[in-house]
């Protein structure tokens, strides 16, 4: 077996540069029948695409986008990494897209080019747009330009305004199944060797293999399903896992995969909770993490768990 690379050589494409699109296929198929036959029946001229993160949203928006406005027409992104702020500068450490950067790229598609071709305004993600920079979209979805396509990415549909849901033509996209999620492990991880059981812990999301690899969270899950197997671990050894989870928020998910892996229905809301609070009220991370993992300990030690 080829050795294992270290935590930091992966690199993954972003979805713009990624020309691997696995799964969606009846997503794909939808659109690209309906673009086919605009000039008989014009086309949807919001298209919203669902699901989890990490299952290949974004790479198709960009795909679609690509099709659309082939490197002639206009093509307008609103995503965290271009979030601006009252003067213009880029807000690096943003939590959310303000509505500067919406007015913006308004602003910017207002003096584009007056060619005919088509525009494409991609948003990644609904959910990070901040309540002004919602309605500023919606104020523009509620009379859409002529020739204008708008690609909107959205992990929860339920943080999506209402009024902006129904000026949409909803794609429902689902999870990968383990065949696709290893395709996508030997083409961009060829040197892994990933068991069916880490694939099925992802939950259908390749983001989130990716995402462990980058941080070194799959090694992190092993060694807390093997502190937790083991009879001998103890509270030093629980902190000590705990350390290791806490300060990245991306990792704090692998407790809820542990909480399924071992089939305890009843903990997972509240471990959810537990997790959530950990940012809501402002908990000390090692020891928040310290109870859900020693609540799992717990659990897994009486018979009931078994």
């Amino acid at each position: 077996m080829a050795p294992r690379k270290s935590a930091s050589s992966y690199t993954f494409p972003h979805p713009m540069d990624n020309e691997v699109l696995i799964g969606h296929e009846d997503v794909l198929k939808n659109f690209t029948t309906a673009w086919a036959s605009r000039d008989i029946h014009p086309i949807h001229p919001v298209w919203m695409l669902t699901g989890p993160r990490g299952i290949g949203k974004a790479t198709l928006a960009y795909k679609i986008a690509k099709m659309v406005y082939g490197n002639v027409g206009d093509f307008f992104i609103i995503d965290i990494d271009r979030n601006i702020d009252k003067d213009g500068k880029i807000k690096s450490d943003a939590k959310t897209i303000s509505v500067f950067t919406v007015r913006a790229m308004i602003e910017k598609m207002q003096m584009s080019s007056m060619s005919g071709d088509w525009r494409v305004i991609l948003i990644d993600s609904v959910d990070e747009l901040n309540t002004a920079a919602s309605n500023a979209i919606l104020k523009l979805l509620e009379e859409p330009p002529a020739k204008t396509l708008f690609l909107l990415v959205v992990h929860q549909l339920a943080n999506v305004l209402p009024t902006i849901r129904s000026r949409a033509r909803v794609e429902k996209m689902r999870p990968l199944t383990v065949d696709q999620l290893r395709q996508l492990c030997v083409k961009f991880m060829p040197e892994e060797d990933i068991s069916t059981e880490n694939l099925r812990l992802s939950n259908g999301c390749f983001g989130r293999i990716a995402k462990l690899k980058q941080t070194g969270g799959d090694a992190i899950y092993d060694e807390l399903i093997k502190t937790l197997n083991s009879p001998r671990s103890n509270s030093v050894d629980i902190m000590t896992i705990a350390k290791k989870i806490a300060p990245d928020m991306s990792l704090h998910s692998i407790l809820l995969d542990t909480v399924a892996a071992y089939g305890l229905a009843d903990l997972y809301p509240k471990t959810a909770r537990a997790i959530a609070d950990i940012k809501s009220v402002n908990l000390e991370p090692e020891i928040a993490v310290f109870k859900i993992i020693s609540e799992i300990k717990k659990c897994l030690s009486t018979p009931t768990a078994i």
